[in-house]
């Protein structure tokens, strides 16, 4: 099995292409790859597989590192080549460009993490008919939402992260916590929707054991480590606050640091983040890997998921706590193989936000939540 070669191109000015096992770096403009430079080359058409970034890096703890993992294990494990590419600003038009750069450099397969990568897509998979798009956590629309068309070269890929937020919301109370944060990045639907779950989960907990539970619950705005957070998440702590759900890629970095400084404990998100912090108990997680090894599987197997759009969550164990590194004191693996089985079979029904507009409109009574502006 051969390895994917793994390389940086020296670009012009703003633009950097990582490939396989690169690191991350700055970002990337149309015309500087066709002026792209190495010693070696993957493939004699490019790269087969592209990765596009969402908002942060590609190291961000979070969504993209996520499935950019998923991405370098297929094609380690395949001997296909890769890259991913940072677009220059969060704008249609920039990922439109980006999009046009792996496309230049031999995509075959583009794989995007993201709901801001809805309408990107929906023109780009009209103007790249030959090239295949993964869209992750979400699915192809006009600008204003008017029209959804997914086409035969694409697929859309959700999760139901309020699944994977009732878990950690559970698995915290039941574990003795009673005095929680939920700490999100933007409020988009996806940050929402754990959110919702978490505090639900809480409230099946609560209820279950006869205690009461209070919930902080505040939208940073940004998906990037900041000083404000670390302030406010330490507020919280020395006001009582035990656990904190940092969710919202970077921004966990200042939910961790303020835990270490204040003896507080953590979740993660996305991915399994025990090794980024010792305050760290559990991850509420996602199957973005396994999720881009589906498609990927399809897509070499001439069976390409087009028209398609894909919810997954616990009947696909695609949410999921990482029970081997966590960190409970009481919460067992029957505990959660109980919960989990409950919300496969369909038992436990959950409110998202197409649901409530708010947290505080969830129906819960054994747990009061406090939105922090």
């Amino acid at each position: 099995m051969k390895k994917v070669l793994c390389l940086v191109l020296a670009l012009a000015l703003a633009l950097s292409l990582v490939a396989c096992g690169g690191s991350s770096s700055s970002t990337s403009t149309p015309a500087a790859s066709s002026e792209a430079a190495s010693s070696e080359v993957a493939t004699a058409e490019g790269y087969e597989l592209a990765m596009i970034t969402d908002v942060g890096e590609i190291d961000d703890k979070s969504f993209n590192q996520g499935t950019w993992e998923g991405i370098k294990a297929y094609a380690d494990a395949n001997g296909v080549s890769c890259q991913y590419y940072k677009p220059s600003e969060q704008s249609t038009d920039a990922y439109l460009a980006a999009i046009e750069l792996a496309v230049k450099g031999g995509a075959k397969v583009v794989v995007t993490p993201g709901y801001l990568f809805e309408e990107p897509i929906y023109l780009a998979q009209d103007q790249y008919p030959d090239v295949n798009f993964v869209l992750i956590d979400g699915n192809p629309h006009n600008a204003d939402y008017s029209e959804y068309r997914t086409e035969k070269n694409a697929v859309g890929i959700t999760f139901a992260e309020e699944q994977a937020g009732y878990l950690a919301g559970y698995a915290a109370v039941k574990d003795g916590y009673t005095k929680l944060g939920f700490m999100g990045g933007m409020a988009v639907p996806a940050v929402i929707k754990f959110g919702y779950g978490f505090v639900q989960g809480a409230e099946a907990a609560a209820t279950e054991m006869g205690v009461k539970v209070d919930v902080k619950y505040n939208y940073t705005g940004s998906f990037v480590e900041k000083p404000e957070i670390k302030t406010m998440a330490e507020a919280w702590y020395q006001s009582g606050t035990e656990i904190i759900f940092a969710c919202g890629g970077k921004i966990c970095n200042s939910v961790f640091a303020a835990a270490e400084a204040n003896n507080g404990k953590t979740i993660g998100v996305d991915i399994d983040q025990a090794g980024d912090s010792e305050t760290v108990v559990t991850s509420s997680t996602k199957g973005l890997a396994a999720a881009v090894t589906k498609t990927l599987e399809a897509y070499y197997a001439g069976k390409f998921p087009g028209t398609e759009s894909w919810v997954l969550g616990a009947a696909d164990d695609a949410v999921s706590l990482p029970m081997a590194t966590s960190k409970f004191k009481t919460f067992t693996q029957a505990d959660y193989d109980a919960v989990y089985a409950k919300l496969a079979d369909g038992s436990i029904t959950l409110k998202t936000n197409a649901d409530a507009e708010a947290p505080t409109d969830l129906e819960v009574s054994a747990v009061k939540v406090e939105y922090v502006e």
